[in-house]
């Protein structure tokens, strides 16, 4: 009896980084359209629009184009969970963690997400093992975002231990959230991220109804209107496209490094459209994130004889 060969690891070729290049800008947005949304609405409030008009725009896309929107819903059960741990629960214990620690902390925190899902994908997996080079790598990776956000970031650190709990609660949220999306490798990228965003719809609008009674406030300002349809479609709609896409074609632990990289998108982000200056510190954290990046790709190290090439499948 003959038995077929191991499926080979999922690895990141030059797409799958570049589009985890796009999907860091996209996410790295976030954070401005955010800013300027949570001047005028309460943060659960923002974060049920961004999601709702996301599924919107995704459901007009799907049907538009004939999507067979059916194959996804035998795992409506997996989509909630992946709307709760991908959606509700990060995006809830980031928005309470930041009432107590600065946007740098929390950037630092929210970094740890790959060291997170490349640990629950080696023990909860047989082709994503974490290696020695990916270990390095991320080490690197969250020293880069550290130095990144500056000193002035850990201010506090010790006084402030339930708020970073709970940044680093969402971290190892998402990354459950990137073992948990395996389980959608066959269906169309669109299809996963309307029906997980479409589930987090559902899950947040008892919290904001009984917490946030939006429809007693105010209509926001045009500037704020903008903001939040351009966090919607871009940083949601969009975003969650790329991140299904990536997460198909090399695995949930990859997917993930992007939070390595939304730091200095974001920072890039600031300097382009709000004329922010970039400092050294900056530089250097975003030049030792590049470095991280390069050590768990492997391949330079191994054409450089710094590291053994991988094995052929």
């Amino acid at each position: 009896m003959t038995t077929s060969p191991p499926s080979p690891a999922p690895r990141l070729g030059a797409t799958e980084w570049g589009l985890l290049l796009v999907l860091s800008l996209l996410w790295g947005g976030s954070f401005l359209f955010g800013r300027m949304a949570v001047a005028e609405l309460p943060p659960m409030t923002v974060v049920w629009l961004r999601v709702a008009l996301a599924t919107a725009v995704l459901l007009t896309g799907l049907l538009v184009t004939g999507a067979a929107l059916g194959r996804a819903l035998p795992q409506w059960r997996d989509y909630l969970v992946m709307g709760l741990v991908n959606n509700v629960i990060p995006f809830s214990l980031i928005l309470w963690g930041q009432t107590e620690i600065g946007a740098g902390l929390a950037a630092v925190l929210n970094a740890t997400t790959p060291l997170f899902a490349a640990i629950i994908a080696h023990l909860g997996t047989a082709d994503e093992k974490l290696t020695g080079n990916r270990l390095a790598g991320l080490l690197i990776g969250l020293t880069g975002v550290a130095i990144l956000v500056g000193p002035e970031a850990w201010a506090g650190f010790g006084r402030k231990v339930s708020a970073l709990l709970a940044v680093l609660g969402a971290a190892l949220s998402y990354g459950f959230a990137g073992f948990w999306g395996r389980r959608f490798r066959g269906q169309p990228p669109a299809v996963s991220a309307f029906s997980q965003l479409a589930a987090s719809t559902l899950l947040l609008l008892p919290l904001i109804l009984l917490f946030d009674r939006p429809l007693d406030l105010p209509l926001p300002s045009a500037k704020v209107a903008a903001a939040i349809v351009a966090l919607a479609v871009l940083s949601t709609a969009l975003a969650y496209i790329v991140f299904f896409r990536i997460l198909v074609r090399a695995g949930g632990s990859n997917v993930m490094l992007v939070t390595l990289m939304i730091p200095p998108s974001a920072i890039l982000l600031g300097w382009l459209v709000l004329g922010e200056t970039l400092t050294a510190g900056e530089l250097i954290g975003a030049t030792v994130i590049g470095l991280a990046l390069v050590v768990i790709d492997g391949r330079l190290l191994s054409r450089l004889g710094l590291r053994p090439p991988a094995p052929t499948p």
